[in-house]
C-alpha cells in the first residue's frame, strides 16, 4: 500500500486488515508512518511500515526487497501515493511538474515493475492503482496533475491488458472529491457531501475480493449529491 499513512491509503489498510488480511504500507514521512502504525493498531506480523519515495526506483526497490524477506512476496499492490501541485501551466515551477509526474505517474510504474515478478512467481496477483476523475476532466490549474492522472488512465489499461493472461488483474478506482485534506476545501464537516475515504476502501475490497474470472478494470466514484453551482 503505497501512501498508507494517511487518507484514502490509511482508510484501506484498515479495511484490508480487517479483513484478515497482512498490510504493508510506505510514505515518505516516518513520523506519520509511525502515527499510522499507532493508529491501526495491529500487531507487527500483520503490519509493516517502510519508509519510501515511490518516486524514486532505489526505494521502491528496497521496499519490495524488503516485502520479499520478511513475508516472500505480496497477492495485491495498490499504488495510492499521491501529490498535487496546482499552478497555470505558465507558471509551475519544473519541480513541482517533476514532483507530481515521478509520484503519480512514475511511482505506480517501479511499484508494477517490482511487484509483477513476485506475483507470477507465485500464480497471480491484483494491482488497484488510485486514480482520479480528473484523469478525464480537465481543469484549469491542473495541468501536472491532470497530465499524471490521464497517464495512470492509460497505463491501467495497457497493464491490464499486458498482464492478465499471466494470472495478474489490474483494476483502477477513479474518486472524485473525497473528504481528506488532500482535496480542495480539506476535509472539514463542511465538505460532508464529499465521498468518505471508508467508502473509497471498501470499493478497493470488493474489488480484489471479486472472483478470479471477474474484472472490473475501472470504477469511477462520484459524490452523489455534490453542492449546486
Amino acid at each position: 500500500m503505497t501512501g498508507g499513512s494517511k487518507g484514502i491509503g490509511l482508510a484501506i489498510t484498515r479495511a484490508f486488515l480487517r479483513a484478515g488480511m497482512r498490510v504493508a504500507i510506505c510514505g515518505r514521512d516516518n513520523d506519520a508512518l509511525a502515527r499510522a502504525q499507532a493508529e491501526l493498531g495491529a500487531s507487527p506480523e500483520q503490519l509493516l511500515a517502510v519508509r519510501c519515495d515511490v518516486g524514486r526506483f532505489e526505494d521502491v526497490s528496497h521496499l519490495f526487497e524488503t516485502l520479499k524477506v520478511e513475508w516472500g512476496g505480496l497477492d495485491v499492490l495498490v499504488n495510492n501515493a499521491g501529490v498535487g501541485r496546482f499552478a497555470s501551466v505558465d507558471e509551475i515551477t519544473l519541480e513541482d511538474w517533476r514532483s507530481v509526474i515521478d509520484t503519480n505517474l512514475s511511482g505506480p510504474f517501479y511499484c508494477v515493475k517490482a511487484a509483477v515478478p513476485m506475483m507470477k512467481a507465485r500464480g497471480g496477483g491484483f494491482i488497484l492503482n488510485i486514480g482520479s476523475l480528473a484523469g478525464k476532466n480537465p481543469f484549469s490549474g491542473g495541468a501536472a496533475y491532470n497530465a499524471s492522472k490521464f497517464g495512470l488512465n492509460g497505463f491501467s489499461e495497457a497493464a491490464m491488458m499486458d498482464l492478465r493472461q499471466v494470472g495478474i488483474r489490474v483494476s483502477q478506482i477513479m474518486p472524485g472529491s473525497v473528504q481528506t485534506e488532500f482535496s480542495p476545501g480539506g476535509g472539514g464537516a463542511d465538505a460532508r457531501w464529499k465521498l468518505s475515504p471508508e467508502q473509497v476502501a471498501e470499493t478497493a475490497l470488493h474489488l480484489i475480493s471479486m472472483p478470479d474470472r471477474n474484472l472490473a478494470s475501472r470504477v469511477e466514484m462520484r459524490p452523489s449529491r455534490p453542492p449546486k453551482r
